[in-house]
């Protein structure tokens, strides 16, 4: 390979046949998994501080939440469409915006001073998160060697999950040393950093992008109304029954659905790929990655709620004892990414999912003085079923798609992520306005069942 295609120069217009040289490789990678881990970290990061932050800024818990919210709806509204836009202009510019907007959204956040500032600057970290999610895969399939593709997959799942339930261990510590705003200003540094080694490090494709059709702004339209007034309209409806306004944002997303839908199916490069989702093993196991993902956020949601205003713990207690789930992650990842070279992944999904369930379930119903250890064993065991399901399904998404779909492929798992953890938080919005007083063990039970159903969708891929 000449020398002009290994350098770190950030000139070089070259995708490598197969993957980076080894050195570039690593940069490329650590560089990414910084990201990531910013990115999916953020979305969680806050559950341990909405007690405090809900009382320094005199809101409701419910209230509270949609800081937290803000974030996933904003994400999940631009992400097919930067997937789309990233075919289009090519994947590293779309990361690098991203990653320069989350960088100076999180420094907003850290200097925001009532609820309606942080949301604001919240929503717009969370589009930047979503520039991220939406090119990560297609990245990865750009930098890796094709041999080793599987183990990319798994490695940045192992990332994301590892980032998810590693957060209120991580904003426990934060708050232990400083207040609230120190949760994103860590990003500031972070961001920058990653920003410089991936400039330097990660490949520009070689003769322009996949995609030269013109970008479809009617479809991005209609993407954010199905995905912006659904999520809105079940909101709405937990908090106000069947009102008007909930009524009206639901019939907007079903009429946006149809629309974009029957739009889609007859293009060749959809926004939305409505063709790989008539695959029935793409769609299944997007079921079951917006499935498990729900129980996720009705836990890091409920959980801190629980520790800190039923069990009287403090916040670094509680990171202290939602830790298990992170840790059991860093072992079971790498397993379930060796396993399913000798079992199929929705088997191996199937099987986690239920350990889930099992979890969810012992969580909800472990009493009113639960020991320590009562506790660790329960995260433990949902940290093993959800680590067990991840990486399987992830990497089967990654190929059931072409090659060159792979921005669209990274972009549904993203969707998939960001649905079910926007559809999780949620539903442990209207459970907390619903039923203050026994918000926890109804969200539990209600990951209990989503996880439940999650394993069956796993184990339906079996039969195709």
């Amino acid at each position: 390979m000449p020398e002009t295609q290994t350098a770190l120069a950030p000139g070089v217009d070259v995708q490598p046949p197969d993957g980076l040289p080894r050195n570039r490789l690593f940069l490329a990678v650590g560089a990414m998994a910084i990201a990531v881990f910013m990115s999916v970290l953020d979305t969680v990061i806050c559950n341990v501080a909405l007690p405090t932050m809900s009382a320094q800024l005199q809101i409701s818990p419910a209230e509270s939440v949609w800081i937290v919210n803000a974030y996933q709806l904003a994400a999940i509204v631009v992400l097919l469409p930067l997937a789309s836009l990233g075919d289009r202009i090519g994947y590293r510019r779309i990361y690098l915006l991203g990653l320069t907007i989350f960088t100076a959204a999180s420094f907003f956040c850290a200097n925001s001073h009532n609820l309606q500032e942080l949301i604001a600057s919240r929503a717009v970290q969370g589009i930047g998160a979503a520039s991220i999610s939406s090119v990560n895969v297609a990245l990865i399939r750009m930098i890796y060697p094709k041999r080793m593709l599987g183990r990319g997959v798994g490695i940045n799942a192992a990332i994301i999950s590892f980032s998810a339930v590693t957060g209120p261990t991580i904003a426990a510590l934060i708050l232990s040393f400083g207040p609230w705003p120190w949760l994103f200003g860590i990003n500031v540094p972070l961001g920058i950093l990653s920003f410089v080694i991936s400039y330097l490090a990660l490949p520009k494709p070689l003769g322009g992008v996949t995609n030269k059709a013109p970008f479809d702004y009617l479809s991005a339209c209609l993407n954010a109304g199905l995905f912006g007034m659904f999520f809105l309209g079940i909101d709405r409806l937990g908090h106000d029954g069947l009102s008007m306004a909930a009524v009206l944002m639901l019939c907007v997303a079903i009429v946006s659905g149809i629309v974009l839908w029957k739009r889609e199916i007859k293009r060749e490069f959809p926004l939305v790929p409505v063709d790989l989702l008539k695959r029935p093993i793409f769609m299944l196991s997007m079921l079951t990655s917006i499935c498990a993902f729900i129980v996720q956020l009705l836990a890091f949601i409920s959980l801190p709620f629980i520790f800190q205003d039923e069990y009287g713990m403090t916040p670094m207690q509680t990171g202290a004892l939602i830790t298990p789930w992170s840790l059991i992650i860093v072992f079971i990842a790498p397993l379930a990414g060796h396993l399913m070279t000798k079992y199929r992944a929705g088997l191996l999904g199937g099987i986690g999912l239920i350990c889930l369930s099992l979890g969810m379930a012992a969580l909800a119903t472990m009493g009113r003085h639960p020991s320590s250890l009562d506790i660790a064993w329960r995260m433990m065991l949902c940290g093993f079923g959800f680590a067990m399901f991840q990486t399987p399904n992830n990497t089967t998404i990654v190929s059931a798609s072409p090659a060159n779909r792979a921005g669209s492929a990274g972009g549904m798992i993203g969707i998939a992520r960001m649905s079910g953890q926007t559809l999780g938080a949620v539903l442990a919005s209207i459970t907390l306005m619903l039923s203050p007083h026994h918000a926890g063990p109804i969200a539990l039970g209600m990951g209990a069942a989503f996880a439940a159903i999650a394993a069956l969708f796993s184990f339906s891929r079996l039969l195709n």
